[in-house]
């Protein structure tokens, strides 16, 4: 919270929502803050929507608990916004810095501009430019809500699944200033939540089947996405499956591709399950209804 009050921009309104934590946030008294404790746990994207519901501003954004805001956030966006010659509505994304707990840089992600209509995710993008800053958007409260806000089904995902019925309808501006600190957590796990996840992807893909099968090549870039994500957090099977997947859609596209760090061992992997198709066929995930 401390980041968000302590925003260059003077007219703005602080939020917490509680998610029925064991220990209650406690938090200093302030004139532009307002706690909002749930009794029951109901999960990210529902205390997103609670939050949103209860704002009284027109611009709205969210920030995870242990995520910063530069002070120059909302200051930087709303300035954006009131600029561009985008066709209306319009939202704001900014660049993000990935850094570890004691604040070291890991990486620098910079915003597509992406015009009404498109599919954010899925459409082609200058390299230097990622579609992995979803957690900085900016967007007008009562164009979020008349969407529904973010889709309470998901427990991940929630961020993908939004902006892809989003900027069909809304211009998304991307801003090369950094205004966001994403602390990520390091190292490989396997728990409950990350098969939760891979249950999520699979959902995301069903629930927008057409759109993803009308953009054959950003499918495979999305998919491919998730194979290193998957990789990364110790889930090789899951990350096997959606290269393979990606492979078969694009295969000269995503093999050229192929140059991080586990590039050897999943070509390997690869080459096994393509003497093995027919089972990779069959475990592949579906998105058929």
């Amino acid at each position: 919270g401390e980041s968000a009050l302590g925003q260059t921009l003077d007219e703005i309104e602080v939020i917490v929502v509680d998610d029925a934590s064991t220990e209650p946030i406690q938090l200093p008294e302030h004139p532009k803050l307002r706690v909002i404790r749930l009794e029951k746990n109901q999960g990210i994207s529902a205390v997103r929507n609670i939050g949103a519901k209860a704002a009284r501003s027109r611009w709205i954004t969210f920030l995870d608990d242990d995520d910063i805001l530069l002070p120059h956030h909302a200051e930087v966006a709303i300035k954006a916004l009131r600029e561009t010659t985008l066709p209306p509505p319009v939202a704001a994304l900014s660049g993000m810095e990935v850094v570890t707990p004691t604040g070291q840089v890991l990486q620098t992600r910079i915003p597509p501009t992406l015009k009404r209509g498109a599919y954010f995710h899925l459409e082609d993008i200058p390299s230097d430019r990622s579609f992995l800053s979803k957690q900085t958007l900016v967007v007008e409260r009562e164009l979020l809500l008349s969407l529904g806000g973010y889709d309470e089904s998901f427990s991940s995902r929630e961020h993908t699944e939004l902006f892809l019925r989003l900027n069909p309808v809304c211009s998304l501006l991307g801003i090369p200033a950094v205004t966001y600190r994403q602390t990520a957590h390091q190292g490989a796990r396997l728990s409950q939540a990350d098969k939760l996840r891979q249950l999520d992807f699979t959902r995301l893909l069903r629930k927008h089947k057409r759109v993803f099968q009308a953009h054959p090549k950003g499918f495979a870039n999305f998919l491919y996405s998730h194979a290193e994500k998957s990789y990364r957090q110790g889930q090789p099977l899951a990350a096997f499956k959606a290269l393979w997947w990606a492979i078969r859609l694009k295969p000269r596209h995503i093999l050229g591709t192929l140059s991080w760090p586990y590039r050897d061992k999943l070509k390997k992997s690869i080459q096994q399950f393509g003497k093995k198709s027919s089972v990779v066929l069959e475990q592949s995930p579906k998105i058929d209804n």
